[in-house]
């Protein structure tokens, strides 16, 4: 009786390995994540020895209002972050229609709102230094002064770095012939940025701002 060994076909299998650009901005992200822990260390230190009285003058020169709207730029600029994000995960580089229709706008409108926005903020960060400095507060003349330059110095020299971050994105999207993944992974990445951006200033905010 002759028996017949029966083969079974090779199964293919797919492995979903991570993209290693955005792997390697996540652990980049966690060192600068570390960078700004130690800044929040530098204020609170500050905060605890400094005069009581003196602080909070300095803290009084600030101004809420026009930090307030700054800030809600910001943290606006995400969202429009995020959605050109989903226009490059669909690979629409550019709108379709009029640029009145935003539900057709591509990567490179919401990405260019973004930009605007972001540059917006820091041209508020520059007001702001420029009122604070009127009415004498240096960043060498109080403990306040010194972690409030530093601090929020870093911040926008970070959000600056988003900017042109956009811009490379913005620009190789014009260039490119066929809008692909490669393309869509440089949106991710400059998105993860940008979002950690916001979420740092967002507590710079709160201690500064807030808690004083």
């Amino acid at each position: 009786m002759s028996t017949h060994a029966a083969t079974a076909p090779s199964a293919h299998v797919s492995v979903d390995r991570p993209n290693m650009t955005q792997v390697g901005t996540i652990v980049w992200l966690s060192s600068e994540l570390m960078f700004f822990a130690g800044m929040f260390a530098i204020y609170f230190t500050h905060r605890s020895v400094s005069d009581p009285a003196e602080w909070a003058a300095a803290t009084d020169l600030l101004n809420m209002p026009l930090v307030v709207i700054n800030t809600t730029i910001l943290i606006l600029s995400s969202f429009t972050c995020q959605f050109g994000v989903i226009a490059a995960q669909r690979h629409q580089a550019r709108r379709t229609g009029s640029l009145l229709n935003v539900r057709g706008w591509g990567l490179q409108e919401w990405f260019t709102l973004t930009f605007i926005m972001g540059a917006v903020f820091i041209g508020g960060q520059i007001t702001e230094y420029a009122e604070l400095v009127e009415h004498g507060l240096m960043i060498s003349n109080s403990s306040f002064g010194t972690v409030f330059y530093l601090t929020t110095g870093f911040h926008g020299i970070h959000v600056v770095g988003g900017l042109i971050a956009f811009l490379f994105v913005l620009g190789s999207s014009f260039v490119a012939g066929r809008f692909g993944h490669r393309e869509e992974v440089r949106a991710h990445v400059v998105s993860y940025y940008w979002h950690f951006v916001d979420v740092i200033w967002v507590a710079l905010f709160f201690v500064i701002y807030f808690l004083k």
